[in-house]
């Protein structure tokens, strides 16, 4: 059965399309939600071998015009360079106007590649088509496309919302246990800011879930996509309520450019979570032991969170003045009262004392 979730955006709104086996009907979705003389896939070399290559015969079968334009995987490639270099090879190809992207990988993927239809000729479609959890639940859903630089993450980018998302948890079970429990820390986010009954069910379902069990797969997948479609349907843009879905990833994205991004991103955020939650029980905003709860449960995904005290504290300081929601030069957190909810008096972010924050970095467990 095909789960189907209206997500709003600017224009019109799109559906999020959540089902195992959905991968095999790609060349029908397409019809019916993003009709284009000419298509390009665009993956990484890992996910190309694995899916996309499929995915191009069968739609060829079906008698469109596609091609598949590949990179090297990993966060390294979602750079300026490889954008020009996409883009360029698009072109090339004599893509126009009348051509739809498929982003078909994991979040690096759908950032990349939709920066690329968000800007190709101005803009074309975008058809998102995550592989990974992270992307079926956090990086496909709300329409941010971006790429990194060496100031920090996702600094150059548009809001470009998609045709439709297209999310098949069959494919989960090719994913590593690393990468199942990196990407689930999106889902753990979702229950931290909006739902303590949704992340009391993962606490519960961690081990289904990191074995990439379909049923309890595809549950929390369609749980994580209606309560982030639920934010970015209010705020599209990130004017204001939509800021909670940063949680963790303030000092998360500093960790990350701090590690030169060897670090991941599901790692980062987890540590991210932690630390901010540490800073909400030292301002006496959040409930005390949510920060040592998210550790323990983070933990018992595979988080390994101790890792990040190998990272310089002064780099991860400098990185947090150049994160993306700074304002005036300082640096804004999102804070919870409890688990499965924000704290709101005054704004849903805030700023906080640097010595602070400070203390709780050089603190890292």
């Amino acid at each position: 059965m095909t789960i189907n979730i209206n997500i709003g955006a600017s224009g019109q709104s799109y559906c999020a399309l959540v089902g195992v086996g959905l991968l095999g009907q790609i060349p029908d979705l397409l019809d019916e939600y993003a009709p284009a003389y000419r298509y390009a896939v665009i993956s990484d070399a890992q996910v190309s071998e694995l899916y996309a290559e499929g995915v191009v015969s069968s739609c060829r079968s079906s008698g469109k015009n596609v091609e598949l334009h590949s990179f090297r995987a990993g966060e390294a490639s979602k750079t300026r360079e490889n954008w020009s270099k996409l883009t360029d090879s698009l072109l090339g190809t004599g893509h126009g106007r009348d051509s739809c992207i498929i982003a078909l990988g994991g979040g690096v993927t759908g950032d990349l590649a939709g920066f690329i239809a968000a800007t190709f000729l101005r803009g074309i479609p975008l058809v998102q088509v995550p592989t990974t959890y992270l992307a079926m639940i956090d990086a496909a859903i709300g329409g941010k496309t971006g790429v990194d630089t060496h100031f920090g993450k996702n600094l150059v980018g548009a809001f470009h919302a998609p045709k439709c998302v297209i999310a098949d948890p069959g494919v989960l079970s090719t994913l590593s246990i690393q990468e199942r429990s990196t990407g689930l820390v999106e889902a753990f986010k979702h229950g931290a800011i909006l739902d303590a009954e949704y992340y009391d069910q993962l606490c519960t379902g961690t081990d289904l879930l990191l074995s990439a069990d379909p049923e309890t797969a595809e549950a929390a997948v369609t749980a994580s996509i209606r309560l982030k479609g639920q934010v970015v349907t209010k705020d599209e843009l990130e004017n204001g309520y939509r800021q909670i879905l940063n949680f963790g990833h303030t000092i998360g994205h500093a960790l990350e450019a701090a590690s030169e991004y060897k670090l991941n991103h599901g790692s980062a955020v987890a540590a991210g979570m932690v630390l901010e939650a540490q800073l909400g029980e030292l301002l006496g905003v959040t409930e005390i032991g949510t920060s040592q709860a998210l550790y323990s449960d983070l933990k018992n995904l595979g988080i390994r969170i101790e890792a990040v005290s190998q990272l310089d504290p002064k780099a991860i300081m400098s990185f947090l003045g150049l994160d993306k929601k700074t304002r005036m030069g300082r640096s804004r957190y999102v804070l919870l009262r409890s688990i499965g909810e924000v704290e709101d008096s005054g704004g849903w972010s805030r700023e906080v004392d640097e010595s602070l924050v400070r203390e709780v970095i050089n603190d890292i467990r």
